[in-house]
């Protein structure tokens, strides 16, 4: 790959959440957009969602909360604790918003392996929650493999009996798997929403404008996979398919946007891609890392 002179059609993807955004800012600040309520619930998970959003940069964490949207509540991020963080999220209900959700939700003894709060006295599990504001959003955003399909949180042997959101609720649920959510992956999406709408959905529900792209298709080193020159061990520069490399099967734009605001992606860094960003994740793309290098090259 030219690094001095990218190529357009990378360019002109990379600018797309860029483009979104900067469409928004303008239109609030014309008055022709009104800011929504934003909620964001954090359910059977590692919090990896909005840890991943607060290292966002196009645009920053800042501006989401203070300009693009009214950011109503988070487990983690509220000023408030215990049940003046349950009133405050209790009294948007009735209200617009859009919900943002990442983890996925425990269904065992009716919920009670998650329990994000307390109100009036009473345990809110993250089922009863999913469950009361789920279904009155405008939207709903499922961010993180936990929330799109249960990920990491529903892998063998699964405890909790966790599920993704589409499973408890009867609606439709934009999905942005990957573990964690890209901050433009959600930033993109949510633009797209207050200026137009619903961006296009693949058949699983994910939006086109990031998860169209095949790792493989995209991957610097795909040249030595067409050649039949792969890596027998971590660090060499080759294709690392035979090591248990996912990015054939893996749709996502990785290797075009990168991480850490832009700078690197796992196989820039010689790390197998593991199939994050890929329905059923990790479970169905395990291992991770296999010396099996007689590990036949399907396409």
């Amino acid at each position: 790959m030219n690094k001095t002179k990218p190529c357009p059609e990378y360019t002109a993807r990379l600018e797309t959440a860029r483009e979104l955004l900067n469409r928004v800012r303008e239109e609030i600040n014309k008055g022709k957009l009104i800011r929504q309520n934003l909620v964001w619930l954090e359910l059977t998970g590692c919090s990896g969602n909005i840890i991943s959003l607060l290292n966002g940069s196009n645009p920053d964490f800042k501006y989401l909360i203070s300009q693009m949207t009214n950011f109503m509540y988070d487990n983690s991020l509220m000023a408030a604790e215990g049940e003046k963080a349950m009133e405050q999220l209790m009294g948007i209900y009735g209200k617009e918003y859009i919900l943002a959700v990442e983890g996925a939700v425990a269904t065992k003894n009716n919920g009670m392996y998650n329990i994000i709060g307390r109100w009036k006295g009473k345990p809110v599990t993250a089922l009863n929650v999913i469950k009361m504001f789920g279904e009155k959003a405008s939207h709903v955003i499922a961010l993180g493999a936990c929330a799109s399909h249960g990920g990491v949180s529903a892998a063998k042997p699964n405890p909790s009996d966790s599920v993704g959101v589409q499973s408890i609720l009867k609606r439709k649920v934009i999905k942005l798997p990957g573990c964690p959510c890209h901050p433009d992956w959600f930033m993109g999406t949510l633009a797209h929403i207050l200026l137009y709408g619903e961006p296009e959905l693949d058949n699983k529900d994910r939006p086109v404008l990031f998860y169209s792209t095949l790792i493989h298709d995209r991957c610097p080193r795909r040249s030595y996979f067409d050649k039949g020159i792969f890596a027998q061990k971590l660090g060499e520069k080759t294709c690392m398919f035979k090591l248990g490399c996912r990015g054939p099967v893996t749709y996502i734009d990785c290797p075009i946007r990168k991480w850490n605001q832009y700078v690197n992606w796992p196989i820039e860094d010689d790390t197998p891609c593991i199939g994050c960003a890929q329905f059923g994740f990790p479970d169905k793309m395990e291992p991770f890392i296999t010396y099996n290098t007689t590990r036949e090259v399907k396409e």
